[in-house]
């Protein structure tokens, strides 16, 4: 009897032994979903249950729709070591245009959608070509972007200010939700049956990941830390479900963000191109003589982030339902800031997709938090401003304890 209750007893210290191990060692990764349940808690007993209501959640996940987008590409052009301090404008700018299109042009959404995605990977291109090509500075070439597209965006809208979308289709976009078939009273079945697929994808897809790892020698972690690992991730995956489908359901933003995410963390992880992103920002001239072609993957860079601006611009004027003057203000500080809180490294070749969303999370639910306790917008700033300090600093000094 002692020596079975000294054996589990081992085993619980083992366990505990290796968790702390492990959230030392990935602490950049582990650190940014520690704060976001820190910042969940915090608000939900300070607003008295208000900020975890299925409302206010599916408003916080909607809202972020855009600026998740826009995150997405930051990181890659930041993992490569350059900015794009345009996004925001380019943005509007073309949220501007896809609703010219559709109420002066009398354009179908469809083909508007396509034209504004195509006209967002042009413009990357060019940048592109004059950060990899010609060699001037991401910043300055940027910089020159987002006051042309500020004025272009002023001239799109100068005659009305706003431009009205009257669209049901498109507007659905940012405000609509996907259909249920009302399996479940008060719930969204659709909704649950989609989460419930998704947790099962994300088991099978860990199980072949550490089937591979085991396959060619790699270190895993203990099964009891795995199935504690399965266990948490399902039951976080399950509780936000749950919550969505207790209100509308999953909207359609959220099903847009859900795919881009989906392939550019494949695209990240599991692609060549992926790989040579990495090699890129992490030491630009080794790849170089490797034989990548650097100015190929700035061109892709540039025309991805370009194309998900457009993206991001559609996303913010259907929720809108127009177009306005003030569209893009400020969504680049935004998504740079989400990217660096997210684990992306000032230094470059560091950065997961999936990290930069959950950054994007965090930085969502302080604004939602604070708006919802009546904090003034200008400590709403200050204390924005301060988390982006401590998340530079956080990977400052982790960088240095590794070196």
């Amino acid at each position: 009897m002692n020596s079975t209750s000294e054996r589990n007893k081992g085993a619980l210290v083992n366990y505990f032994e290796e968790f702390k191990g492990l959230l030392t060692k990935n602490i950049r990764e582990y650190g940014m979903f520690i704060a976001l349940f820190v910042i969940m808690i915090t608000f939900s007993i300070l607003t008295d249950g208000t900020f975890l209501s299925p409302r206010n959640i599916t408003n916080l996940i909607n809202s972020t729709g855009y600026i998740a987008v826009l995150t997405i590409g930051m990181t890659l052009i930041l993992i490569i070591r350059h900015i794009d301090l345009s996004v925001g404008y380019v943005a509007g700018f073309l949220g501007a245009v896809v609703a010219i299109l559709m109420t002066s042009m009398k354009l179908p959404v469809l083909p508007s959608i396509i034209i504004i995605l195509l006209i967002g990977v042009l413009i990357g291109l060019f940048y592109g070509f004059l950060v990899g090509k010609v060699g001037m500075p991401a910043f300055v070439v940027s910089l020159a972007g987002m006051l042309v597209f500020r004025g272009a965006l002023m001239l799109a809208t100068q005659k009305t200010g706003t431009i009205i979308i009257p669209n049901a289709s498109f507007n659905a976009i940012g405000n609509g939700f996907i259909p249920d078939i009302d399996l479940i009273p008060g719930y969204h079945s659709v909704t649950l049956l989609i989460g419930a697929i998704g947790i099962i994808f994300y088991i099978l897809a860990e199980l072949r990941n550490r089937k591979n790892k085991e396959k060619y020698n790699f270190e895993v972690i203990s099964m009891p830390m795995f199935i504690s690992k399965l266990i948490f991730v399902s039951l976080l995956i399950g509780y936000l479900i749950w919550m969505l489908a207790r209100y509308n359901g999953l909207s359609w933003t959220v099903v847009i963000v859900i795919v881009v995410t989906a392939v550019y963390h494949f695209i990240t992880t599991k692609t060549v191109l992926g790989r040579h992103i990495y090699a890129v920002g992490g030491n630009p001239e080794a790849a170089k003589l490797s034989g990548i072609n650097v100015t190929k993957i700035t061109y892709i860079v540039f025309a991805s982030m370009s194309m998900l601006s457009a993206l991001a611009g559609i996303l913010y004027t259907s929720r809108l339902q127009s177009a306005t003057t003030t569209a893009g203000v400020g969504f680049e500080l935004d998504a740079i800031a989400a990217a660096y809180v997210g684990g992306v490294s000032t230094s470059g070749g560091v950065g997961k997709v999936t990290g930069s969303i959950i950054g994007a999370l965090v930085m969502a639910s302080l604004t939602s938090g604070m708006n919802l306790m009546g904090i003034d917008i200008s400590w709403q700033y200050i204390i924005r401003g301060t988390i982006l300090v401590v998340a530079v600093l956080f990977d400052i000094l982790t960088r240095r304890k590794k070196g």
